[in-house]
């Protein structure tokens, strides 16, 4: 089998998790090519090195230009804080490397708007990009899609959707670079608040055509961390602002007409990673929540009314998305699957010659959204998104 040689720059929180990917993938599912970790990038030489043999990879690198023109490295995985997005993407995919992008794409329209361009004439030369949006390679999700898609909810009239998590609910948690804007581009908008933009539009196949939001910080300043693993953290006695939204709150129109309601925030204390999606149609009813990730929630209104309800399904069967590969049914799936079947639809396109997705267009479709709440928040107006 070919190698498809991976470059992963970054060895943090979503550096673990895509490292779990590229070594699970072609263990459990036949692919056409065999992604190889060639690479593991990263500033600091101890700490990348601890990285590397922790998680599984050949070698290292603290320059990441210098994956570009390594012979053993045809894709580069990014997964850098967004400010370095741009500039990574645009000089990989211009060397001629396939290239997988953590969301949100970039910090700015600007800069995913380059980026996508950038993907398109890479494209046009076999090179294929994607951004990795991963929980639509959740079971339940996927299935979410079908039905919605096989005309079971009818006409969409109404979706919720909220992304809730309380990890700075202390105030004395200490700042991150997720607590800069400079680094970030957002707060709970851009972080988590742009996956539940990409899964609704996904589900239903429809896009948020305007939107009004409110952005809030509830924490002007914290202490600033001297130690940072993850999302946790240990304060130092220095303390410096918080440069981003705690929370973000937004109504939108969908194109079709669909009315969109939109919460997202890191100080829902309790919740923890509560991806809360509900969609209603003109025939029926869907819900769902990443905290109990293998259940789909669905309502037919075609059924009897002495019978009807929402009817519990546990995404878990071979005839679910992704599910084949992995354990008897009723034996769940937890949040790493997720990365592992972003691999395989990456490594499986790039060999098909095909276009994954979600692409950098709909990164870019995504960041418009971001950048229009925004906007409204300080206008006090409804924003329109372009096409």
């Amino acid at each position: 089998m070919t190698n498809l040689g991976i470059g992963l720059i970054g060895y943090a929180f979503m550096g673990a998790a895509h490292s779990q990917a590229w070594r699970s993938a072609p263990r459990f599912f036949d692919l056409p090519l065999d992604p190889a970790m060639n690479v593991l990038c990263g500033r600091n030489p101890e700490a990348v090195q601890a990285a590397a043999t922790k998680l599984g990879w050949k070698e290292t690198e603290t320059d990441w230009r210098k994956l570009l023109g390594r012979d053993d490295v045809q894709l580069i995985d990014v997964c850098t804080p967004g400010d370095s997005h741009a500039e990574i993407a645009i000089a990989a995919l211009e060397a001629g490397k396939h290239v997988l992008c953590e969301k949100p794409l970039a910090n700015t329209v600007e800069e995913a708007e380059a980026m996508t361009a950038a993907a398109e004439a890479a494209r046009a030369k076999g090179i294929r990009s994607m951004v990795g949006f991963t929980y639509r390679r959740v079971p339940a999700i996927g299935l979410a899609r079908q039905l919605v898609a096989e005309g079971k909810l009818g006409t969409i009239r109404h979706v919720r959707a909220q992304y809730l998590q309380d990890w700075i609910a202390d105030p004395e948690a200490p700042l991150s670079w997720r607590l800069d804007k400079e680094k970030a581009g957002s707060g709970a908008l851009g972080d988590i608040g742009a996956h539940i933009i990409d899964l609704t539009q996904y589900i239903t196949g429809d896009n948020i055509a305007e939107v009004s939001g409110q952005l809030e910080t509830f924490v002007k300043e914290r202490p600033v961390a001297a130690e940072h693993s993850g999302l946790a953290g240990t304060a130092g006695t220095e303390r410096g602002p918080v440069t981003v939204d705690d929370a973000a709150v937004f109504l939108a129109h969908f194109r079709s007409g669909a009315l969109g309601v939109f919460e997202a925030t890191r100080f829902a204390t309790g919740r923890k990673n509560a991806i809360r999606i509900e969609i209603n149609g003109s025939d029926g009813s869907l819900a769902f929540d990443f905290e109990d990730m293998n259940l789909l929630h669905f309502y037919d209104g075609a059924e009897d009314a002495r019978t009807a309800g929402f009817r519990r399904i546990l995404a878990t069967e071979s005839a679910h998305p992704y599910v084949e590969a992995w354990w008897p049914p009723g034996h769940l799936l937890g949040y790493e699957h997720g990365f592992t079947h972003q691999a395989v639809d990456l490594v499986t396109a790039i060999a098909e010659g095909a276009d994954p997705t979600p692409s950098f267009a709909d990164g870019l479709r995504v960041q418009r959204v971001l950048a229009a709440v925004e906007a409204s928040s300080t206008s006090r107006q409804w924003q329109e998104i372009p096409e």
